[in-house]
């Protein structure tokens, strides 16, 4: 079957180790189901994976991606949910000790087919199509999970989304407008910014701008370059909810404003399967949907792994299969 693959690890030029071919049929160990692939969508993660982060050598060659829309083995739509956890875990599987991605244990999504749990399926409504749905197991649950199960955030709070344009901060912005949330945006590219009004966002600040208000809250998944930022502008008692660092993670702690004014610093990761289906269903009742920047075939998977690591995207990048 056709698949874009990890080959070799490479820091400085990640693409130098993405192959695109022929690769085995998965195995399907008991208890586990084949979906076939319509659509699959790029994350940040599956560029970290080719520079070795969270991926084993001695596992490659490792078929990349996390997320996909297709088809189960009695040809139901379904949705993938990418976590795997440990078959003795019970309760939220994003907790288990043991949890992995696809793609970093188990051979990935970016394939005609991927090997799951049957318990990883999640009907797809009709109302969403596969590119749609492809979109939702990473980045749009990720941001779903930190806005309304960690975050905890109710309508009428007002949050910041750092850097608007990446897949997670753009699912935040439409989830958080969905919520009934006033939305603040920033970002240091201005076509980054109109976007943002566009897909929801209230307002919109140049990164590192000092805020009008202090926030309730703030979606941070940009690190370094927005940590101080995101801190300095929570209202006292308010939370800072982060779930990852694509600017680097050597950050300014900002312990003494932490301390001095209660802020709350929240880790999130993935979700689990419940509030996928929960994603799905919200997305179904409220015709929200995820935006979409482009969508090729995955024989043309280097051009689009090329612009997530140049920054040239808002919204998701989906592959598609016959």
């Amino acid at each position: 079957m056709f698949a874009a693959y990890a080959e070799s690890f490479s820091t400085d030029e990640p693409l130098a180790g993405l192959r695109l071919g022929e690769r085995p049929e998965p195995e399907v160990p008991d208890g586990w189901t084949t979906v076939t692939v319509k659509a699959a969508s790029l994350n940040h993660h599956d560029l970290f994976s080719l520079r070795g982060v969270g991926l084993r050598e001695e596992s490659l060659p490792m078929i990349l991606g996390c997320d996909a829309a297709g088809l189960d083995e009695d040809g139901n739509e379904v949705v993938v949910h990418a976590v795997i956890s440990d078959p003795s875990w019970r309760g939220d599987e994003t907790l288990d000790p043991k949890r992995s991605l696809l793609s970093e244990r188990y051979q990935g999504t970016l394939a005609d087919r991927v090997a799951v749990p049957r318990g990883n399926v999640v009907p797809k409504p009709a109302s969403l199509s596969f590119a749609e749905a492809a979109c939702l197991p990473t980045a749009w649950l990720t941001a779903y999970r930190m806005l309304f199960t960690r975050g905890d955030f109710k309508a009428g709070d007002t949050v910041l989304v750092q850097g608007a344009g990446g897949g997670v901060a753009t699912a935040a912005i439409t989830l958080a407008r969905a919520g009934g949330l006033k939305v603040l945006a920033t970002s240091r590219d201005e076509a980054k910014r109109a976007r943002a009004l566009e897909i929801g966002a209230h307002e919109v600040y140049e990164s590192g701008e000092r805020l009008p208000v202090k926030v309730d809250g703030v979606i941070e998944t940009v690190g370094k370059a927005t940590w101080g930022h995101s801190v300095k502008s929570l209202r006292p008692g308010g939370r800072l909810v982060t779930s990852g660092h694509t600017s680097g993670p050597d950050i300014g702690a900002e312990l003494t404003r932490i301390f001095f004014t209660q802020l709350d610093v929240v880790g999130s990761t993935m979700g689990t399967r419940s509030e996928l289906a929960s994603l799905v269903t919200m997305l179904d009742a409220t015709g929200v949907r995820p935006l979409i920047d482009r969508t090729m075939p995955l024989e043309e998977a280097m051009d689009g792994f090329a612009a997530m690591r140049d920054g040239e995207l808002f919204g998701k990048i989906v592959f598609s299969r016959p």
